[in-house]
């Protein structure tokens, strides 16, 4: 551990210091493994961690930094994962504390780093404490630890205020208390299995602290915060006075989302991860208002990383991701943290099937729209992304080009949203189908035992085995991208571009001797060859000084 004293926690107005140029996440990209859709080791159909373990070469091939985990906690599985029962346990599905510790130390070995998923805005309704305070009734000092308040109308049959779930419906649930009779109701701002905990209480901030010491003695190289934006409410938990919240998400800032108060929670958390050796992080999933917002969460002494959704929801158009590359790296400058990039993730479709339909439409699509227009853009998203100044993730399977499965039959759809009618529409399950390895077998090479979810047929040809060595497939363009992302000094970390004179509808930057131009027409475009040619998503013809640039192409180059 690191002998130095740790800073004080500075004031929501102040700036302490700047972290030192060179860290290894300014410049990271990291993959995201959803473990139960990765690779399955024992034939149940699930995938665990000895499958991912045993897949590490491949994403040490790939040339990524780090690799992020979605939860493989002990959970009853109500909200995949994200309903944890007991932090520090894994469950039986994905293996136990050994095959965690075995998957971290192979990591390090191969050179890769380890970031685990923490879900601290709510636990499981089957943890010890939520259950013993179901248990002891009324009164219960447990229940303190929880939203639990009485209800409103003449008998406490109305919730006690109009806060609605993220996944539908009243964010309340009302409790049978031990004698039979209706009691108390507890808040749940995503599933009623998922109360949210009460981060005014401080035995709730000793176990956090506690739970973070345990995995960090693991070895874990940092923890990507879900729901980072939730853990405090404003006092009184005001009602809103809006019944169609889920259209103010992103766009206001919630009594029960992006409260100051969060703040001092991860100043107090900074300081514990500073005492560990290694440059461990802090990521947060903070779904706030603006990116301005977003970097109040990356300051001095807070987090080290936020992700950037205003960027994963632009659409693939010249004009709108100039702005919002431009406004996030204004955002981040001031507090000296790196911009994260990031196309799709275990939440939202897939980007090869979003940019496969008419722009805005959002990140939730139920159609499959043009197959071939939409892995172009794809490939070409992906390019851009990498050129960017910053921190990049790549969720499992983009780089094998997989789309969304739009059509999963109703029986076989298991996101907790599908089945609250008023939510989301609940089609998560679409970009967690498990990816394909092979291009034959009962699950392309996921495992011995078919899969959780049912992949399509068309899963074999997009696999590892049919792409790999590959010249111009997708996965040998995310290699190529990521070799040459090490390669070029001037790729990676930094926090500006000097764009240049490009046609309407083409982003061009350069970036000390590297230059990025994005053709996100319909049409092929003319632009300077602005020196050797590094790596195309599509095949680019040069000629006299020029370059012919097809549509929905990005195409790096160096004037070295």
């Amino acid at each position: 551990m690191s002998q130095q004293p740790p800073a004080a926690p500075a004031t929501e107005s102040t700036v302490t210091t700047v972290a030192p140029p060179g860290d290894w996440w300014r410049d990271a990209v990291i993959y995201q493994v959803y473990p139960r859709s990765f690779a399955d080791s024992n034939g149940d159909g699930m995938g665990d961690l000895e499958g991912v373990r045993s897949r590490l070469p491949y994403l040490r091939d790939l040339g990524v930094d780090a690799v992020w985990l979605s939860p493989f906690y002990a959970s009853p599985q109500a909200d995949a994962g994200y309903d944890v029962a007991d932090y520090r346990a894994v469950d039986a599905m994905f293996g136990n504390l050994l095959d965690a510790d075995a998957l971290i130390r192979e990591a390090h070995e191969l050179g890769l780093r380890v970031i685990v998923d923490l879900v601290p805005n709510h636990s499981s309704d089957q943890h010890e404490w939520f259950k013993r305070a179901l248990a002891e009734g009324q009164g219960s000092p447990l229940r303190e630890r929880y939203h639990f308040r009485p209800g409103n109308g003449e008998n406490g049959e109305l919730p006690p205020n109009d806060w609605e779930s993220i996944f539908g419906g009243p964010a309340w649930t009302r409790v049978t208390e031990p004698d039979g009779t209706p009691g108390d109701w507890y808040l749940h701002l995503f599933a009623p299995e998922q109360p949210d905990l009460n981060w005014e209480h401080p035995a709730v901030g000793d176990e956090f602290r506690s739970i973070l010491r345990f995995w960090l003695d693991m070895g874990v190289d940092g923890f990507r915060i879900d729901v980072a934006h939730g853990l405090v409410k404003a006092d009184g938990l005001p009602d809103l006075g809006d019944h169609d919240q889920l259209k103010l998400l992103g766009n206001d800032v919630m009594p029960f989302f992006d409260q100051d108060g969060v703040h001092a929670i991860y100043r107090q958390w900074r300081l514990i991860l500073d005492e560990y050796s290694g440059e461990r992080i802090f990521v947060a999933e903070a779904w706030t208002p603006t990116v301005e917002r977003t970097a109040r969460y990356v300051r001095p002494d807070e987090l080290h990383q936020a992700f950037n959704f205003q960027y994963l929801g632009t659409d693939w158009d010249a004009k709108e991701l100039r702005e919002v590359i431009d406004r996030t790296l204004d955002a981040m400058r001031p507090v000296g943290a790196p911009a994260t990039w990031v196309l799709s993730n275990h939440d939202v479709t897939r980007h090869a099937t979003r940019f496969a339909n008419p722009p805005g439409l959002g990140t939730q699509i139920r159609t499959a729209g043009d197959r071939e227009l939409g892995l172009a853009r794809a490939r070409a998203a992906t390019l851009l992304m990498l050129a960017l100044p910053g921190s990049a993730y790549v969720y499992q399977g983009e780089e094998l080009g997989l789309p969304d499965v739009v059509d999963l039959p109703d029986e076989v759809r298991q996101d907790p949203a599908y089945f609250r009618g008023a939510g989301q529409d609940g089609f998560r399950d679409g970009c967690r189908v498990p990816i394909p390895w092979t291009r034959d077998g009962s699950s392309y090479g996921f495992g011995g035992g078919g899969s959780w979810l049912p992949q399509p047929e068309s899963w074999g040809e997009l696999s590892v085995q049919a792409q790999e060595g590959v010249a111009g497939s997708t996965l040998e363009l995310y290699r190529s991208a990521l070799r040459v992302r090490r390669e070029q000094p001037d790729l990676g970390a930094g926090d500006s571009v000097e764009w240049l004179l490009a046609p309407e509808g083409v982003l061009a930057f350069r970036r000390g001797e590297f230059v990025c131009v994005a053709n996100t027409t319909g049409e092929a475009v003319t632009t300077p060859a602005y020196g050797r040619l590094l790596l195309g998503s599509a095949e680019i013809t040069e000629r006299g000084g020029e370059a012919r640039v097809p549509a929905d192409t990005t195409v790096w180059w160096t004037t070295a």
